[in-house]
């Protein structure tokens, strides 16, 4: 019998699926022939020939790169075969769940992808390429086709999926993903079935909830007579090849003898496996040894480390100088090199030799030369060739350049890309799909970019502070750039400050500093940081520049992230497609055979009862089982002194404080006791789990030591032992490792890990999103090592010591290239490369390099979601009754009165308090600054007045009020309720300033002002937001609970690593911080004296943003990289539950179910009356039919003719001429703009009557003007504009072709009139960039705007309330507390930092005002001066950058109350406004057909 064990395991045949697999293998075997899926249909290379004669055993590769399963030809006999089958029963018997047989993995492409690695004699691991593979009994096995284009011979999608499954119902059989209709938890095993079963042939058949899985009989005489028949011809089977066609009725293909050499090449053999794999080796060590070698370059000798490779070390891996290598005649190189090269060579010439074998288009000469420019060739060109030029033609330069040439041997990852990753093949998959959205986005950015760069460029093109001297020559020295002047071309001369200009000997002059705004061009840069959410000249701008940040922090950038956001989503949609594909086939499930895997091991309900008489039995029992009223205590008091643990480590860090001064020995002695509790505890733990029969023996205890909370409890406690081995009388004496053993005792914080089990759910996100990291994880390497060689390429030399320094050596270039590609800039004085680079890696690369950081994050919240369900709280809303809202009497009376109820007169009133809450808000923001104190008093005067009649009349209706009527003491409870405060605090104080003036209150004047903005408050019982936050809270609380807790945790962890790195780091200078009690020489431990001030900075930076990046610590960059990579994406879980949620209880309270279905998103009257003229005739002129015939006329020349069939519009040879006429017109104007920006164009053009730019504009707009005044005239023709002139003038294109001639009207009758010269005339001719928006008649997008807004009302009138608040709240609490930190003062250099009583110093004032009362006008506070400084500030910070981090403690409290809550609602206004863009001109992900319900099974 070939198969004993077939019988009793088709017992356990519960899915269609699984017995046609193990059928197919079994009529292979026995008898050959073909299989195909019932939805196979041949692909275009799929002929005659595909299959030859000679073929033992052929199919095809599926998108994984393992054996196709969906098309199988076999000879009778074949190894492989009965290999397959042996290998699916041999899994179906072992499956824990009877019912579920998960054919993918079990007996379908799992059991084949083994059985050929058991056919290789282990010589592979299943992923193969195209070729010929001889396995056992010289058996072979052809496959064709890649991964990469699994469908070149077989196409899957003959049927549809869908379709195809409803076929198999209706024939009563059963489709594959059937499978995932079963309950996936452990029922009955198989092997317990075929106990239960013993001695019938019953087929297992379970009920699980109910429902009832029914089974097929197997037919034991067809049985029997198979048997027998195999039986009898099974010798001769198993030792005979037959082929699968006749030998007759085809030609054999001839074999060519090179294709043993192209299956090495490609891995197709044991071999060719070990060759590869030996490549990729020499890939990674040439990539590391290029990184190092920097690290020894001359310029780095102040590295401590420097001399650490002398020149025997460099011949081996560098070639950084001359060594013995040198006799060769190659120049300066190293053995690694060589021994690469030569390898790479030959494997070039090699695989030029059998190119024809890949493809038959590389045949001959012709085709060789073709196979020279294909992609892969060019790669491998690139990693050797440069090596040829760099030793033949620059061996006698510098290593300058030629290590510029070597450089390109990082080039050679890009063989390991082709080899094992699919990411480039994705971009292409990424760039096709995304081709039809991807013009518009990139339009709307460019535009964008474009028009904020020039209104930048207008606003910062006089400041002084925005004058750049780091370039100068050494002889400049420190250039004291106030001093400096800037022309009226905007050239920059500080000959006043020591460094005048350069004069060339051809004559031209070159500035020795620049405004880094001096052109367009100039501005661009900076602009296209600011779009990205980065600020590096933050404390430079002008009002008007700090407006227009701002405007982009808020509008610009959502709307400028659209381009990057596509190709994101567009990458992350392609993977997710491959990863569906992939669950259809995979075949790597493994069992687990009862061994634990990761996680966290708990006692069951029904868990083994320890041996009470025992020791272990009884510590077991107390430790695990937890049945007695002590051990419970035992467990609260392990969780508390867990907590005090923490909480003392926090305290101990504290060393300049004089109150916990006495302290710290106890802190020690306690962390010691803690130690050793801890250290009892997991020795009784290891030691009686045992007693538990899975955990029996020394292999058990192994297995358990592996558990998440033990290993958590080991970490925990090993460093202590460590330090008390090495110095047993005086543990402390090893400060750095003591410092160090009591941080490892916070790890115990993971304790509560076993309430949550949220850590442990990493290792299910990283398999459950394996192919997605595999896949975008090695891309990000790539492209990190790539950014980062090229910037430490260009910028090592950079004029700008700073820039230099961070880019001396590829190892520090990494560092800031890493958080280049996490989406931060901090540096920004990049050389003219360096700047297209980083926008580049803004732009796209970003998009690349988030995906694996953003899968983990986004796959851990999903597994913490998907365990952790909320349900929502009931509606508990209390309604007005009848009774209450048609009471009588003036309480009613003045109740609706204030609410709007009733009549006009009390909506309109209701209207004037909101309106009049605006005016008080904006005032009391104005007063704060300098000179306006006392502006618009009376104002505020007539505000306080009706307020407090408001307030009045509320008090009296307070009767009426639903909310406290009936209630005893409702007045009372009135007064001390949420809003009566609100309102109280809003005019209380101004009555007692004015009351009593030059008392307390008089004299806080300042903080009671901002009391007032409380009154914005009020503005959510109209737009409720702020109140939402609760049902946020409760809809979400327990996810919430959950990642917060990891949040948490994640904080105090990288803090404590954050302030062991850091707390003696006195190697980075830093600014003077005198609030921190360094007023000179201070360094970055400044900022991390103890945890307290360690926790806000690592808040920040997992937040994503680095605004500090003087860290010198290798260890500390390290932990750094880990808090980028995967630390970022889980603490921004809370926040983003938050705003997911605020969205979700804003969409239900808004959502109305009677709305129109047809309705598109974003439509309004325009749209309606749109369609409600189709098909209707033009009105005629009341002019006659001559005017009808000239509308007509120039309608059609300017729009041409449409045609209803085909919804194209035709034009007339005319028009099309006109058309491209102003296409060039328009682009050239945007040209004109942007050279006349150039001081030195400009200059050469000059400002005389006549100029080139005043000719051409005046022309320009006597074309526009014309073209304005035809699509007036032809607007009664026009259905766009609704048959309207007055419609078309005051859409989007009519007021667009509006400002593109109004600004040069109103300039000439300013100019002729001498108001303005001809230099103030440029900001009017900068508004000549709007032309660009002219472009929207060629590519829809801006017109589209006002539907953007339209189709997100409901969201953005409720978020956009809250994120004012937060914004002017967070404003008002900065101002207050930072205005005058000293940390944030600058003095004149007249003015001594510290002083003594009778002459204090700059740092010695309470306040800068009080600085400047004695050094009048020599005391700036560069940040948070008054409230329009602080929201500007505040914008950025929202927007996820923090300029600055210095602040007071109370600061400190604000800033982690943004970082934690405040960013992520601050940004569901511009989330949605993104989405609502994206949506409306065509931006969203298509839905997803039919196979949306089929995927929802699946999961």
């Amino acid at each position: 019998m070939i198969f004993p064990s077939l019988n009793e395991t088709l017992k356990c045949v519960t899915n269609g699926s699984t017995r046609s697999d193990l059928w197919r293998y079994l009529i292979l075997y026995l008898y050959g022939g073909i299989y195909s899926d019932i939805d196979n249909s041949p692909s275009e290379k799929f002929n005659e020939n595909t299959i030859s004669s000679q073929d033992d055993f052929f199919t095809v590769l599926e998108s994984l790169g393992i054996f196709a399963q969906y098309f199988i030809a076999s000879s009778p006999g074949h190894p492989l075969m009965k290999l397959s089958l042996d290998a699916a029963m041999q899994r179906l018997r072992a499956t824990p769940n009877v019912m579920n047989n998960n054919p993918a993995p079990n007996t379908g492409p799992g059991a084949l992808k083994t059985a050929f690695v058991y056919f290789m004699n282990n010589k592979t691991d299943g992923y193969v390429l195209e070729g010929k593979y001889e396995g056992i009994a010289g058996r072979t096995v052809t496959v064709l086709g890649s991964k990469e284009k699994s469908h070149e011979y077989i196409n899957r999608q003959g049927v549809d999926r869908i379709k195809k499954k409803n076929y198999y119902h209706t024939i009563g059989t059963e489709h594959f993903f059937d499978a995932f209709d079963l309950p996936h938890i452990s029922m009955i095993s198989c092997m317990e079935h075929l106990i239960r079963s013993n001695g019938t042939h019953n087929v297992a058949n379970y009920t699980f909830d109910g429902s009832k899985y029914q089974g097929v009989e197997i037919d034991e005489r067809k049985e029997k007579a198979q048997k027998s028949e195999v039986k009898s011809n099974s010798d001769k089977m198993a030792s005979e090849t037959t082929p699968l066609f006749p030998t007759s009725s085809a030609a054999p293909r001839p074999t060519d003898p090179r294709q043993p050499l192209h299956n090495f090449l490609e891995a197709a053999s044991p071999a060719g496996l070990a060759y590869e794999r030996f490549t990729i080796f020499l890939i990674l060590l040439s990539v590391l040894t290029f990184i190092l070698s920097s690290l020894f370059l001359p310029y780095n000798s102040d590295w401590d480390y420097y001399n650490l490779c002398g020149k025997t070390c460099d011949a081996i891996w560098f070639g950084n100088y001359e060594n013995a290598l040198n006799a060769l005649g190659l120049g300066n190189t190293s053995l690694v090199e060589l021994l690469c090269v030569a390898v790479f060579t030959v494997d070039y010439l090699v695989r030029l030799y059998t190119a024809d074998l890949i493809s038959d288009k590389y045949a001959g000469f012709g085709g060789r030369v073709r196979y020279l420019y294909s992609f892969f060739s060019l790669v491998d060109l690139a990693s050797i060739v440069p090596f040829y030029i760099d030793a033949l033609v620059l061996r006698d330069t510098d290593w300058m350049a030629s290590n510029f040439v070597r450089m390109f041997r990082l080039l050679r990852m890009m063989k390991v890309e082709g080899r094992y990753d699919l990411a480039l093949g994705l971009v292409d998959d990424v760039i096709v799909g995304t081709r039809g959205v991807a013009g518009v986005a990139l339009f709307v950015g460019a535009t964008v970019w474009g028009v904020m760069s020039s209104f930048f460029y207008i606003a910062e093109r006089l400041n002084p502070d925005m004058i750049y001297c780091g370039a100068a020559p050494d002889s400049c020295g420190d250039v004291d750039t106030s001093l400096c002047t800037i022309n009226s071309w905007g050239l920059v001369d500080c000959t006043k400050a020591g460094c005048p200009p350069i004069t060339n000997e051809d004559g031209t002059i070159e500035e020795t500093c620049w405004n880094l705004y001096r052109s367009i061009v100039s501005s661009s840069f900076w602009t296209l940081m600011e779009l990205f959410g980065e600020f590096p000249l933050m404390d430079q701008h002008s009002v008007w520049g700090q407006i227009l940040g701002t405007i982009t922090t808020v509008f610009a950038a959502a709307v400028f992230a659209l381009p990057a956001g596509i190709f994101g989503s567009g990458f992350e949609s392609e993977i997710s497609k491959r990863r569906e594909e992939k669950r259809s086939s995979e075949a790597e499930t493994e069992l687990s055979s009862g061994v634990l895997r990761g996680g966290i091991y708990k006692m069951d309900s029904d868990a083994a009862v320890g041996n009470s008489s025992t020791l272990r039995g009884a510590v077991y029992n107390f430790l695990y089982l937890q049945t007695t009223t002590m051990s419970k205590i035992f467990d609260i008091f392990m969780d508390g002194l867990v907590v005090a643990t923490t909480i003392i480590f926090m305290l101990d860090t504290v060393a300049n404080s004089a109150a916990l001064e006495t302290w710290h020995s106890f802190f020690d002695a306690y962390q010691t006791v803690a130690f050793l509790i801890f250290s009892a505890e997991y020795i009784l733990l290891m030691y009686s789990v045992g007693e538990n029969p899975k955990f029996r023996g020394t292999a058990g205890m192994i297995t358990y030591a592996q558990d998440f909370l033990r290993i958590v409890d080991l970490l925990s406690i090993l460093p202590f032992w460590i330090m008390l081995l090495l110095s047993p009388v005086n543990p402390s004496g090893h400060e750095a490792l003591y410092s160090f053993a009591k941080f490892c005792l916070v790890l115990r914080i993971l304790r509560f890990e076993k309430y949550s089990e949220a850590f442990t759910t990493f290792d299910d996100v990283i398999r459950e999103n394996l192919d997605v990291l595999t896949v975008t994880g090695f891309s990000a390497s790539l492209l990190w090592v790539l950014f980062s060689s090229i910037l430490y390429l260009t910028e090592r030399n950079n004029p700008d010591d700073e820039m230099a320094a961070r880019y001396k050596t590829v190892p520090h270039a990494m560092w800031i290239t890493l958080l280049n590609l996490s989406g931060e800039c901090p540096l920004a004085h990049y050389s003219s490369i360096g700047k297209i680079l980083v926008g580049v890696i803004g732009l796209f690369a970003t998009a690349i390099f988030g995906v694996p950081i953003g899968v983990l994050g986004a796959g851990f919240e999903e597994l913490v979601a998907d365990k952790i369900e909320d349900t929502p709280d009931q509606d508990t809303e209390v309604t007005p009754t009848s009774s209450q809202t048609n009471a009588q009497g003036i309480q009613a009376s003045c109740y609706k009165f204030v609410n709007g109820i009733g009549s006009k007169a009390a909506f309109y009133f209701e209207m004037s308090i909101y309106g009049l809450i605006v005016a008080t808000v904006s005032i009391g923001i104005i007063q704060t600054v300098d000179g306006y104190e006392n502006a618009f008093t009376d104002i505020e005067l007539m505000a306080v007045i009706v307020f407090t009649f408001e307030y009045i009349i509320r008090f009296i209706g307070v009767g009426a009020d639903p909310e406290f009527a009936g209630m005893s003491f409702s007045r009372i409870r009135f007064i001390f309720s949420f809003y009566s405060v609100v309102d109280l605090l809003a005019i209380v104080p101004y009555y007692m300033a004015a009351a009593m003036p030059g008392s307390w209150v008089d004299a806080h004047d300042e903080y009671f002002r901002m009391l007032r903005l409380l009154r914005l408050l009020k503005l959510d019982k109209y737009v409720p937001s702020i109140t939402l936050i609760d049902d946020v809270i409760r809809l979400k609380r327990k996810i919430l609970l959950v990642s917060c807790f990891v949040a948490g945790t994640l904080t105090i962890l990288f803090s404590g690593l954050m302030y062991l790195a850091e707390h003696n780091d006195s190697s980075m200078p830093i600014d003077n911080l005198p609030l921190y009690g360094c007023f000179e020489n201070c360094t970055e431990s400044v900022r991390y004296t103890n945890m307290f001030t360690s926790i806000p900075l690592t808040g920040i930076h997992l937040t994503g943003d680095f605004p500090i990046i003087e860290y010198n610590s290798w260890v500390l960059l390290v932990i750094l990289f880990f808090a980028v990579v995967a630390a970022v994406g889980v603490v921004a879980i809370p926040s983003g539950v938050v705003a997911s949620g605020f969205v979700e209880i804003v969409d239900s309270k808004n959502r109305n179910a009677n709305e129109s279905q047809s309705k598109v998103s974003g439509d309004d009257w325009f749209d309606v009356k749109y369609r409600e003229l189709e098909g209707k005739a033009a009105p005629r002129s009341i002019f006659g039919p001559t005017v009808d015939y000239w509308q007509y006329a120039v309608k059609e020349y300017l729009d041409g003719t449409l045609d209803s069939k085909t919804g194209h519009h035709s034009r007339t040879r005319i028009s099309m001429i006109g058309r491209a006429f102003f296409f060039v017109l328009i682009i050239t104007n945007v040209l004109a703009v942007i050279l006349e920006s150039v001081p030195e164009i400009d200059e050469a053009v000059g400002n005389q009557k006549g100029n080139f730019f005043d000719v051409f504009e005046a022309w320009s707009v006597f074309f526009f003007s014309i073209d304005y005044a035809m699509r007036l005239f032809s607007a009664r023709k026009s259905r766009e504009a609704l048959f309207s002139p007055w419609v078309y003038a005051t859409t989007f294109f009519g007021i667009v072709d509006f400002m593109t001639i109004a600004p040069w009207y109103f300039q000439m009758i300013l100019i002729s009139t001498g108001h303005i010269s001809g230099d103030e005339a440029k900001v009017f001719r900068i508004v000549r960039i709007f032309r660009v928006l002219q472009l929207e008649d060629f590519l829809v997008a801006f017109s589209k705007l006002d539907n953007v807004f339209r189709a997100s009302k409901d969201v953005l009138k409720a978020t956009g309330l809250m994120a004012m608040i937060i914004w002017v709240g967070s404003s008002a609490l900065f101002f207050l507390f930072e205005s005058n930190n000293p940390n944030f003062r600058e003095c004149n250099d007249s003015v001594p930092l510290i002083g003594t009583k009778k002459h204090p110093g700059c740092y010695d004032f309470e306040s800068t005002a009080a600085c400047n009362e004695v050094y009048p006008g020599m005391c700036n506070q560069s940040a948070f001066t008054n409230m329009p400084s602080a929201m500007y500030y505040v914008a950025v910070f929202l927007g996820g950058e923090w300029g600055v981090v210095d602040f007071t403690w109370k600061g400190k409290l604000v800033c982690m109350f943004l970082c934690v809550a405040g960013i992520a609602l601050y940004s569901i206004p511009v989330g949605t406004l993104f989405d609502s863009f994206g949506a409306v001109i065509g931006l969203s992900e298509e839905e997803e057909d039919e196979e949306e319900g089929e995927e929802q099974k699946e999961e």
